[in-house]
């Protein structure tokens, strides 16, 4: 993913299927906020790309694309450091949508944050 969020944010996808997609990324500098702590929009910028992979597992990649429509995250624990994991899950495989479940959770299996995504499957 050469010249994306995913490279600038250091995220490395560990797990790719249709029933579940989990993406790392590390607790640098670059995703903290100015208190010192992870940055929320660093944590949801994870969530999302974890769904959307995942969202591409269902479609024709040649002639389709994944586009974000709704996010949401509960933020349930501050982080300095470490790394976090989004595991990201279908709960809804629709033609034109999709809805994913994503659990963000760090090193020691702690709960981050939750997320829901919906996505957008559009014509490219």
């Amino acid at each position: 993913m050469h010249n994306t969020l995913m490279e600038a944010l250091q995220m490395k996808v560990k797990e790719q299927a249709k029933s579940l997609v989990a993406i790392e990324m590390p607790i640098t500098g670059s995703v903290k906020q100015p208190m010192g702590f992870l940055h929320g929009g660093a944590t949801v910028a994870l969530a999302e790309t974890a769904a959307s992979i995942g969202g591409m597992e269902y479609v024709d990649t040649s002639s389709q694309a994944i586009v974000g429509i709704e996010i949401n995250c509960n933020h349930l624990k501050a982080k300095k450091d470490g790394v976090i994991t989004a595991k990201a899950t279908p709960l809804h495989i629709g033609k034109r949508t999709m809805v994913w479940n994503i659990q963000v959770e760090d090193e020691g299996g702690d709960l981050i944050a939750i997320s829901r995504c919906t996505l957008g499957v559009i014509n490219k």
